[in-house]
């Protein structure tokens, strides 16, 4: 048989999938699992959606333009408008959900062998993004000490390379809920124009800000008009993980004709999520306090819960629906799969994501792993509950609980 590509050795298993193999033979054996491993939001989706689709009279699914519908390119950016990100036509493309835009971002604006600096705990599917564009992630590691904000500049520029191109923010962050203000995007930025490179951020999260701070886009910075680029989403903000409809914004002309490029060769970003997505942008703003506020009950009983297990850390979660946290264990693999395969609680047990896949340096993250609250109010407590339980019996707990 010939030998598969190195790329396939490269491409790491997603850390937040790689357990369910585990999980479904739990399921076969009758335990429970409440999902805290995976950012699925059980909010239904806006209304808007189901009506878009159910008044579209199609007759046959066709193709659409490879930078997206022109009519939902002109929603998305009378959105960002009102947002404070002003963009014009031709500035926005609609991509095969986010996890696309990042690709044809990296694609269009890195040579195989280039550097990208992405702060750590990041994003795991961004290392598997790398791979397939033959690029190398430079991690900058945060601390949950420090609520994982990003480190001093300094450090930054003790990362940077002849063969660094770009910096890669996710703000707010998955997995940490952390937010990086207006300062801290303000250093970036000057890094950014004094050693000439690229600045992207994924802003999927960006509905979900738990602060009284207004969060700020990249997009908002000035004097990086041929250096941001923007990565959005609408999975997480109207709860639409499976349409696969994401953005790709910047001011560099050159990107954005590049990219369309990459959108050709894969055709067309899919027909009828657009259409959906499309009357999903006309849902009323209540829609999204309700779920800002549902976010915020759920991130609190999190936070509580974890501050009455000792050896436990919580950091502060200011935004996305997502907390890195320290646990008194010895392996977060380990522990994760211990739960699936040898532990359960009243005929329940609970899925976490070894926070060790979030990070790109070896070593890091034993003692973390990443919390998804993505279950309603009652599921939460009863996961706590759990997770409580599972510490006092874990054989390679580390203090005394």
């Amino acid at each position: 048989m010939p030998n598969l590509s190195l790329r396939a050795a490269e491409m790491p298993a997603s850390p937040i999938r790689r357990l369910v193999p585990f999980a479904e033979k739990a399921v076969k054996r009758g335990i429970r699992i409440y999902h805290l491993n995976i950012g699925q939001p059980d909010i239904e989706s806006p209304q808007e959606f189901w009506d878009a689709l159910a008044h579209s009279n199609l007759k046959y699914v066709a193709y659409s333009h490879s930078a997206g519908n022109a009519t939902l390119r002109a929603k998305a950016i009378e959105m960002y408008r009102k947002k404070g990100i002003e963009l014009k036509d031709g500035e926005l493309m609609v991509t095969t959900a986010g996890s696309e835009a990042i690709r044809f971002a990296f694609m269009a604006c890195l040579n195989p062998g280039d550097e990208v600096i992405i702060p750590e705990p990041l994003y795991a599917n961004y290392l598997g993004f790398a791979v397939e564009s033959g690029i190398k992630v430079v991690p900058i590691t945060t601390r949950i000490e420090d609520n994982f904000a990003l480190p001093p500049i300094a450090e930054f520029e003790k990362k940077i390379t002849q063969k660094t191109k770009a910096i890669l923010i996710c703000n707010p962050s998955n997995p940490t809920g952390t937010i990086f203000g207006q300062d801290q995007l303000e250093a970036l930025r000057d890094i950014v124009l004094k050693h000439d490179l690229f600045l992207f951020a994924d802003e999927v999260y960006s509905e979900f800000n738990y602060t009284e701070t207004q969060l700020f886009s990249v997009l908002q910075l000035e004097g990086l008009e041929k250096h941001a680029v923007m990565i959005d989403s609408v999975s997480k903000r109207f709860s639409l993980c499976g349409a696969r409809i994401g953005f790709l914004c910047s001011r560099n002309p050159e990107i954005m004709t590049t990219a369309l490029k990459f959108g050709q060769a894969r055709l067309s970003p899919p027909t009828l999520e657009q259409i959906g997505v499309e009357g999903a942008m006309d849902a009323q703003q209540s829609y999204f306090d309700a779920v800002k506020k549902e976010y915020k009950a759920r991130r609190d009983i999190i936070s509580e819960a974890l501050a009455c297990i000792d050896g436990a850390l919580c950091p502060q979660i200011d935004g996305a629906f997502y907390a890195t946290v320290r646990l008194p264990i010895d392996d977060s693999d380990k522990f994760s799969q211990w739960l699936l395969e040898e532990f359960s609680f009243e005929g329940a047990t609970v899925m976490f994501a070894p926070a060790t896949g979030f990070y790109a340096t070896p070593g890091l993250g034993l003692d973390e792993v990443r919390i998804a609250y993505v279950l309603n109010c009652d599921d939460l407590r009863a996961s706590m509950a759990i997770l409580r339980e599972a510490l006092k019996m874990y054989p390679g707990r580390t203090c005394e609980q």
